[in-house]
């Protein structure tokens, strides 16, 4: 849902762009008949076709699901080309950098939005900062990907603009971040609970809720000194909630059951110990000490988790019976408008005495028939560095993310001009930092 701005930007910029896919006709509508553009059919169980590719591109672009890309990168290495993932560095990937330094390639990774712009706009600051002798004493940073408001318009005022089972199942991480010097850990049951509100210009009040693990990226950005490191995700209000809700119901869990026979509503009350569907909702509202009337209650009916309706499968997990729910009526239209909100707030103290609140925000809207904001803020980035390795303009090796001038400068200039542009304002007074949650 994301590659059709890579391929378009690199066409446009004349490169030759080979894009391997399980369904070659989608590649076909992305290229729109281009000289320079190729699709061919394609299956991650085809190594021996994938280690041919390799071999003749110059540059590998890695957007499969992340349990693959090291598969990719290892033939990378084994033909000394360059690659660029969007996806997080998991271990195994940082383990390969000496490895890539010794092939004189680079494996360029979170070169997207979250992660990627987050990192890249963050940086620009932190150097700043570091640059006049400074420290950064509290660092937030938020993003989320959401319809946009006219666009918000059911219980969940949420629409999948990305791939839709990657946002349900992060609903399952657990969250840990440093408040004040003390490391919080955020069980996955909690996650939905441990939430803030903050205001986002021209948007409006937008929950937030813990990204993964914060404290990592002290370590990354180069801030050891920073009493505070959260990374949040942004939703509208009413999804949270729901969630919450939702999770304590096990709805999300990935334990297969026995569903043959079923009801969306038996299937609930199976997941709550109660064998009927009948009366459900009240079951519900006794299991989760909520009211009948409560808005994560209206918006599970609203999905249908309490209808007569029969599942239609023998055995299957909760997870992905509720995310195919969430699939059918949630999906963004190909008409309606989705948006990117990013903010960056950072607390910084210097020799002298003197403090400062700096803030960095984003806020882009997608083009209904042409590209989602996600699509744009995802891969434009990507396909810029592309274009930056294969003319030289990035020459550093191994394995890195876009956290050092020589990429994120260059990186965030080009965006300026396709106007993806972070707006940032120094010198704010104290009380422009995160209220107090």
């Amino acid at each position: 849902m994301v590659v059709k701005p890579i391929v378009e930007h690199l066409l446009d910029k004349g490169i030759h762009v080979t894009v391997a896919t399980r369904t070659k006709s989608k590649a076909d509508t992305m290229i729109k008949g281009h000289p320079n553009g190729t699709s061919i059919a394609w299956t991650v169980d085809d190594q021996e076709t994938l280690d041919g590719l390799v071999a003749q591109h110059d540059l590998t672009v890695s957007l499969l699901p992340y349990a693959y890309h090291v598969m990719v990168a290892k033939l990378c290495l084994k033909h000394k080309k360059n690659m660029v993932t969007t996806s997080y560095v998991k271990p195994e990937m940082q383990a390969l950098d000496k490895e890539a330094k010794k092939a004189g390639i680079i494996i360029l990774n979170e070169i997207g939005l979250d992660p990627g712009i987050d990192h890249m706009s963050a940086m620009r600051i932190i150097d700043y900062v570091h640059n006049k002798d400074g420290n950064i004493d509290e660092f937030y940073s938020i993003t989320g990907a959401l319809p946009a408001p006219e666009a918000a318009d059911n219980p969940f005022k949420y629409k999948f603009s990305w791939s839709p089972k990657g946002v349900v199942l992060a609903g399952n991480n657990d969250g840990r971040y440093l408040k004040n010097g003390e490391e919080v850990y955020i069980p996955t049951e909690d996650l939905f609970k441990d939430i803030f509100t903050l205001d986002f210009p021209q948007i409006g009040e937008l929950d937030v809720y813990p990204n993964r693990d914060s404290i990592d990226y002290i370590e990354i950005y180069n801030i050891p000194e920073t009493k505070t490191m959260y990374r949040g995700t942004f939703r509208n209000k009413g999804w949270c909630e729901t969630m919450d809700a939702m999770k304590a119901l096990h709805l999300i869990t990935g334990k297969k059951m026995n569903l043959e026979g079923k009801s969306y509503a038996d299937f609930v009350g199976t997941l709550i110990g109660h064998s009927s569907g009948e009366n459900i909702k009240t079951k519900v509202t006794e299991y989760l000490g909520i009211d009948v009337n409560a808005h994560a209650m209206k918006a599970m009916e609203w999905l249908g988790l309490f209808d007569e309706k029969p599942v239609n499968r023998k055995e299957e997990c909760p997870f992905e019976v509720t995310s195919d729910l969430m699939i059918d009526k949630m999906m963004l239209d190909t008409e309606a408008r989705d948006m990117v909100v990013m903010q960056h707030i950072f607390l910084a103290t210097y020799p002298d005495g003197s403090k400062e609140v700096i803030k960095s925000r984003m806020l882009d809207y997608g083009t209904p028939g042409t590209n989602t904001s996600v699509a744009r803020t995802v891969a434009l980035p990507a396909a810029i560095s592309v274009l930056m390795i294969l003319e030289n303009k990035i020459t550093i090796k191994g394995v890195y993310r876009p956290v050092l001038p020589d990429i994120y400068n260059p990186v965030l200039d080009e965006l300026e001009k396709i106007d993806i542009k972070m707006i940032e304002e120094y010198g704010l007074p104290e009380s422009g930092n995160i209220p107090s949650w």
